[in-house]
């Protein structure tokens, strides 16, 4: 068991405080408002949550929770310190971090004096670098001591939803810890040892980025549901059986499909359905801002990738991979096929290939559709990778066909790969001669 001393006595101070008391840690509260502390000390709880009363007095009975407005007290008897204090939003969007450098001046202030190794874990929700930006600085300046050498450091992020936050606390998805301090991470990892969920232990930045990603999509969520919601009803439609029964799908809809960064979608089916659904909303009068969104935000990511063609100064670029999904032959509304129309109207050189796309094989609809729309795209294609790869400066990887993997083994030292899809293996480790559009 840990001795833990938590900073901040409001909504997840207070909850975490009772959680880790109950599981048989011993706590010690921290915060400026002297009614706080003393609620603490009284066993009860400063925030209105179910549960949580009832394990804050059980803690004060059986000696395991305290409180105090001492920092420097609180950090000397204890082996851990969880920063829970509020990052309030300031009028242009930013956080208000006041309370965290104040937090962490104290604390860094007491470690001057403490010879133990002590952990300090920020919970606070703060924007990607706060920890290593801010939090460390102040820390290591205070104390006099140097991170990851004298004290330790870690990102660990909470999930807690108001009025399921002791269920929340005892039955997460996950754990995640954001350090690269080795000591730190098994003590946060023995700190929730009791808890049957898996341990990611991953980059600081990474950790205080989930967070928000979390919060951004439940958002997101709300608001399709709601813009789907005014869509039904200027027809009658039950909306909340629609969204029941979209919501049973959990191979596709509720699932990682469609959740990886990537290059813009295409094919018969996506664009063309959104833009009939906007069409029928319109023509209803239902102005539905986050779908209507949705399809200029996809023209942006071909942008994005145009912009990373022509940032090489390269005029000479192989596209690997032109129909919209590997595994397909399908071209209709291609993002690949408007990225590869927008370097020839600006001139470049270009050579492309896929496997599944050769006039020779194909029939119907998608012949037809390069035969009509794109019969210039039709005389670039290449029988061969390395057909491309001889004439090519800039290699664009457009879908993520299994043969397309191994490609930076088969680079020339003066060629570069733009990786539309993260097909590539080893793309991370390849020395500036590899760009992923989004990572």
């Amino acid at each position: 068991m840990s001795n833990i001393s938590i900073f901040g006595l409001g909504y997840v101070g207070t909850v975490s405080a009772a959680y880790l008391a109950d599981k048989g840690n011993r706590v010690i509260g921290v915060d400026v408002n002297r009614a706080k502390v003393e609620m603490f000390q009284e066993g009860h709880s400063p925030v209105i949550e179910e549960g949580v009363e009832e394990l804050m007095r059980k803690g004060v009975y059986e000696g395991r929770i305290s409180a105090t407005v001492d920092t420097a007290a609180a950090v000397l008897d204890s082996d851990i310190s969880l920063i829970c204090v509020g990052t309030p939003s300031q009028a242009n969007g930013s956080l208000d971090l006041n309370y965290v450098e104040r937090v962490c001046e104290g604390i860094g202030a007491a470690l001057a004096t403490k010879q133990d190794y002590h952990t300090v874990v920020l919970r606070s929700t703060v924007l990607p670098g706060t920890t290593e930006g801010l939090l460390l600085p102040i820390l290591e300046q205070a104390s006099g001591k140097k991170a990851y050498r004298d004290f330790g450091v870690c990102f660990n992020p909470e999930f807690l939803r108001e009025g399921t936050a002791i269920k929340d606390f005892a039955d997460p998805p996950f754990t995640i810890i954001g350090s690269d301090d080795k000591r730190a991470t098994e003590a946060v990892t023995n700190l929730y040892s009791m808890l049957d969920a898996p341990v990611m232990v991953v980059p600081i930045k990474v950790a205080e980025m989930v967070k928000y990603v979390n919060n951004a999509f439940h958002a997101l969520k709300v608001t399709f549901a709601n813009e789907i919601g005014n869509i039904c009803k200027q027809q009658g439609i039950d909306s909340h059986l629609v969204m029941n029964i979209f919501a049973q799908d959990k191979k596709l809809n509720l699932s990682p499909y469609y959740l990886k960064p990537g290059f813009a979608f295409g094919g018969s089916c996506l664009p063309k359905d959104l833009r009939a659904l906007l069409y029928h909303s319109h023509r209803h009068d239902v102005n539905p801002r986050v779908l209507d969104a949705v399809l200029e935000s996809n023209r942006r990511q071909v942008e994005i990738a145009c912009d990373m063609v022509k940032a090489t100064g390269s005029k000479r670029i192989g596209v690997l991979g032109f129909s919209f999904k590997a595994g397909t032959d399908d071209l209709r509304e291609s993002p690949v096929v408007e990225l590869i129309e927008y370097l020839l109207g600006k001139g470049y050189q270009v050579s492309v290939y896929d496997k599944n796309v050769s006039l020779a094989n194909l029939h119907g609809a998608n012949r037809a559709y390069i035969e009509k729309e794109i019969p210039h795209i039709a005389q670039l294609m290449k029988e061969s990778i390395d057909q491309v790869l001889e004439t090519s400066e800039v290699i664009v990887i457009g879908n993520n066909a299994k043969e397309f993997k191994d490609i930076l083994s088969k680079l020339r030292d003066n060629q570069i790969v733009i990786d539309l899809v993260r097909g590539v293996e080893g793309s991370l480790a390849s020395n500036g001669r590899y760009q992923g559009i989004c990572w």
